[in-house]
């Protein structure tokens, strides 16, 4: 390893390398769809909130505060949102689900890539704004258990990728790279357990 890569991953706080290892153990446990990563998520994104402020990505700092209420719901809605008040079944998007969250994607980080990027020494403000807003909607699809979600994810994640090199957020980049790897093996894992549903039904 160079002596530039290695001055590159000192930079790395132990705050960030918890909260990476916490992100990692949850994405696990989302793609068996147990309930138990939303606790996880929950202290990763408190984590996070002071990680991605420190770096001047006040949009990734913000989504973090939402990250966190999300899993408080998202645990809610997993063991309890389902037939009966039992646990929620995978599901898939309306086509028109799937337009109104683009819509607001796109709206949305419009609107605050602007505000950031006139008002803020917010780094990439449009980029960042989109992988907030993106963020935002497909924890929502997440937390409702809906398969595409997923690819939702991968792209996400794929993005957010050299935003974080940039930032000289280095293990976190490297999570966001593994992260496209873990949410193509979730969209398997729970097409196949979509598709069991789909049989036991």
């Amino acid at each position: 390893m160079s002596d530039a890569l290695v001055r590159y991953f000192h930079v790395t706080t132990p705050i960030e390398l918890v909260a990476v290892a916490l992100a990692i153990a949850y994405l696990v446990l989302a793609i068996r769809a147990s309930a138990w990563c939303w606790p996880l998520a929950l202290v990763s994104s408190a984590l996070y909130v002071q990680v991605f402020a420190g770096a001047r990505l006040y949009m990734d700092a913000v989504l973090n505060i939402f990250f966190a209420a999300m899993a408080v719901y998202g645990w809610y809605q997993w063991r309890y949102g389902g037939p009966a008040h039992g646990v929620l079944p995978i599901t898939r998007a309306s086509r028109r689900a799937h337009l109104v969250a683009l819509g607001t994607i796109v709206l949305l980080t419009l609107v605050s890539g602007s505000v950031l990027g006139h008002f803020t020494d917010q780094a990439w403000p449009y980029v960042d704004s989109f992988i907030a807003w993106a963020s935002v909607v497909t924890t929502w699809l997440a937390a409702r258990k809906l398969l595409e979600s997923w690819g939702y994810w991968i792209a996400i994640d794929a993005l957010a990728v050299p935003v974080y090199i940039n930032r000289h957020l280095s293990v976190t980049a490297l999570l966001f790279a593994v992260y496209v790897v873990l949410a193509a093996v979730g969209w398997g894992n729970w097409s196949a357990a979509y598709r069991a549903q789909a049989r036991s039904a």
